[in-house]
């Protein structure tokens, strides 16, 4: 999809008696067009100008003073003027998504503007080009040491490319409504796309990545959900008894992080105690996994950061290089101590939360009831959540039954075999 309209862009510092230059403002005027006003740092102000009245030469190469004097006629009976002027720009709009994202044999690939193009209208370009990145990043990462399926790369394009095309489809109603100048209009595209716009609505389908089970429709009940990004969530962090975000709080290392929810730790001790055991066995497939990737970075360790003063990686990395285990329980404090829990966890001890402050939340609720919608009195979740944020799996239990414990080291054994392999031994 593309449009005939051309856009200027103008930063810099204003003069101007205009009265909301501070706020995110579109002026529409029938006659020029319209303008959207962005505030930005050091006392500027981004302009995104309607070229309407261009033709011919100027339609082609409209130049920097046309633009200036058509934002002077829309802006009209306002008075309109710089101090000076950083950067200017134009461009004709247009959607278009690469017909792919990958070569046939996964070697070569393309994100970001080489493989789709779009308005800079809702301030998609940068943020779904570091999705593209990060989606990509954490998946070669897996190829290059073994420890994905031949086919796991094919996944990029698959999740990617879907992106992209919602981002065009709503690119493309959205950058018409801001031309139109019907204010009711582009407040309801708004509203309807505001979960696309932050991130949180950019979805993926079902796949062994993305794993729903047809049997068991009871993840619909929260918004942790397979192919959605893990919603945010106010908890206590145990050790040290501070709030944090916990979808952000563990540090993005490459790894797959394991959430276990339950009420009562100690209800669910006898639970914790067989599955952490199942899933240390040597013939366990995640216990496998764990082992290949401790020998990968052994011989090929993960670059180090300026952060990691702060982040300390070996807090994380305990248990394994590639799944950091977290449980999340409504217990306080006093109730329950560290040493109480199965090796596992004891090693995981920065990332046990108590999901006891609601009141930080936005809207007031506790993380287990907003990620699965309910947890029954001893029944246990386990969400997988894969190294870019987005959800797995998810998976319920009642640990008052015998052998569950076992049956949930089976399940999540079963959800990474779909996608992940011991490397092949090197002849």
């Amino acid at each position: 999809m593309s449009q005939a309209a051309i856009w200027g862009v103008l930063d810099g510092e204003l003069i101007t008696d205009f009265p909301d230059i501070w706020s995110k403002t579109l002026v529409y005027s029938e006659e020029h067009g319209s303008i959207l006003i962005i505030p930005r740092e050091r006392n500027m102000t981004r302009f995104y100008i309607e070229l309407k009245a261009c033709a011919g030469t100027e339609r082609r190469a409209p130049g920097q003073t046309f633009v200036m004097q058509q934002a002077r006629n829309i802006m009209a009976p306002f008075s309109i003027d710089w101090k000076y002027i950083e950067w200017f720009g134009r461009y004709q709009v247009g959607q278009r998504v690469a017909s792919r994202f990958a070569d046939a044999k996964t070697r070569v690939f393309l994100s970001g503007d080489a493989s789709h193009t779009h308005s800079p209208k809702a301030a998609q370009g940068m943020n779904t080009s570091m999705h593209d990145s990060w989606n990509l990043s954490w998946k070669l990462n897996l190829a290059v040491r073994g420890l994905a399926k031949p086919d796991f790369l094919e996944s990029y394009e698959e999740e990617r490319r879907k992106i992209a095309l919602d981002l065009v489809n709503f690119d493309y109603e959205h950058a018409n409504q801001i031309a139109g100048g019907d204010a009711v209009a582009l407040a309801q595209n708004f509203k309807a796309n505001v979960r696309f716009i932050s991130g949180i609505g950019a979805e993926y389908g079902a796949s062994p990545l993305n794993k729903e089970d047809p049997a068991d429709v009871s993840f619909m009940a929260g918004y942790a959900r397979p192919g959605c990004l893990l919603p945010p969530a106010k908890v206590t962090r145990y050790i040290d008894s501070n709030p944090v975000d916990v979808q952000l709080d563990i540090p993005m290392l490459g790894q797959f992080r394991i959430f276990l929810l339950m009420w009562d730790v100690q209800q669910a001790a006898p639970f914790l105690a067989t599955f952490c055991h199942a899933i240390a066995d040597h013939d366990a497939f995640v216990s496998k996994l764990s082992a290949a990737a401790s020998a990968s970075y052994a011989a090929q360790p993960r670059l180090g950061s300026a952060e990691d003063v702060y982040i300390r990686p070996e807090r994380y990395t305990a248990v394994s290089h590639l799944f950091t285990f977290a449980l999340i329980t409504t217990m306080a404090k006093a109730e329950m101590e560290v040493s109480d829990l199965p090796a596992m966890l004891q090693d995981s001890r920065w990332t046990i939360y108590l999901d006891d402050v609601p009141e930080q939340d936005t809207r007031g609720q506790l993380c287990t009831d907003k990620w699965l919608g309910s947890l029954e009195p001893g029944e246990v979740a386990i969400i997988n959540v894969r190294p870019d944020g987005y959800v797995g799996s998810v998976g319920r239990w009642n640990s008052n039954v015998d052998d569950s414990g076992v049956d949930a080291a089976r399940w999540l054994d079963e959800y990474y075999a779909g996608f992940m392999q011991i490397p092949p031994s090197k002849k």
